[in-house]
């Protein structure tokens, strides 16, 4: 087990900046993922991490030990690192059994049998990549990462390539084999619910920064700014006047999870905190239904707030748990079912 620390890294490639000053810290024996969309520089930064990449500035240590300063770098092949990539990168040729022991001196190939155990696929060493799930193959991969007896492993989108039931599953399943293993793990993921549900810590990466990085409750409850809370789900970030424990927006008056020090700011109002009813009551606002997206387990109500003399004034998104359904242009009338957070005000 080994704590990962990276220090204001950066690294270019020609004109373009695809890590600016990225500093985060990985507990020892934890998981951390690394969210951000396609093009943020997750995976230039797991690549630095396992040394198929250099940095072009700041420091990279590994349990204290300085691996790369941009000056000099530690080989790949000596940090004790296990890398599954989106593709688990199986040999076709080869049995599962083959794929874990590959690189092992061979009195440790024994190691391969245990590990195949571990990852729950015992009797199954002798089938090739082809022979096994997609599943299968990916806790394969894992078994080879974990062979080398690595310090840390990387997890770059494991599990993209699976359908939505097998993916979910499959990574319940790594999840459990990392921690009994006690391994640092950084996975790197575009996928909210991944990251939130697997991870110890969340880190969020947009265009080569980081712009948050805490455990997932307080990071999705408590953002520090719109940004943040606009990467981790659909929000409400309205203009609001403040008094204390209440706000005056759009939506009528709400409360507020902690009290306010100034009279006027942003409150955030998650979309699964919007009521939606289809009749009028005290104290709620009315609104026309713009677009409605019906998913079974849930729906997705993006909505206009009417002003008074009727005229479009804000929109609104709503999650709407059920089976209930909404038709484009109805008229119904919001409140909220949870308290809203004050943000600052960029």
């Amino acid at each position: 087990m080994s704590e990962i620390r990276l220090r204001a890294a950066a690294k270019r490639f020609g004109e373009s900046t695809v890590l600016d000053a990225v500093t985060l810290a990985v507990p020892e024996g934890s998981m951390t993922a690394i969210l951000g969309a396609s093009g943020s520089g997750k995976t230039t930064l797991l690549r630095i991490i396992a040394g198929f990449e250099r940095l072009d500035a700041g420091i990279l240590s590994i349990d204290g030990q300085v691996v790369d300063d941009s000056t000099h770098s530690v080989p790949p092949q000596h940090r004790r690192i296990g890398y599954v990539p989106q593709d688990g990168a199986l040999f076709p040729n080869l049995t599962a059994l083959a794929n874990i022991g590959f690189g092992l001196p061979r009195a440790e190939r024994g190691r391969a049998n245990e590990l195949l155990e571990i990852v729950g696929l015992a009797g199954l060493g002798q089938r090739r990549p082809h022979e096994l799930s997609g599943g299968q193959q990916q806790r394969v991969a894992l078994a080879r990462a974990l062979a080398v007896r690595p310090r840390v492993v990387l997890l770059d989108e494991p599990f993209s390539s699976l359908d939505a039931t097998l993916r979910a599953s499959v990574r319940r399943d790594v999840g459990r084999i990392l921690t009994e293993a006690g391994t640092t793990t950084i996975l790197v993921t575009h996928d909210q619910d991944e990251a939130l549900s697997m991870a110890d810590q969340v880190a969020l990466l947009q265009n080569g920064r980081i712009l948050a990085a805490a455990a997932p409750r307080e990071l999705y409850s408590a953002p520090a700014t719109a940004s943040v809370a606009n990467s981790l789900g659909q929000v409400n970030v309205l203009i609001a006047s403040l008094h204390g424990t209440v706000a005056h927006c759009a939506l009528g008056e709400i409360a507020l999870a902690e009290p306010s020090s100034s009279d006027r700011g942003l409150v955030l109002v998650r979309a699964e905190n919007i009521e939606v009813r289809e009749a009028r009551e005290p104290g709620l606002v009315e609104a026309r239904v713009q677009q409605f997206d019906y998913f079974g387990h849930d729906s997705i109500a993006h909505l206009e707030v009417l002003g008074a003399d009727g005229a479009r004034s804000v929109e609104i998104v709503a999650r709407i748990v059920g089976d209930r359904t909404f038709t484009v242009g109805q008229r119904v009338w919001l409140g909220t079912n949870g308290p809203g957070r004050t943000l600052p005000v960029a």
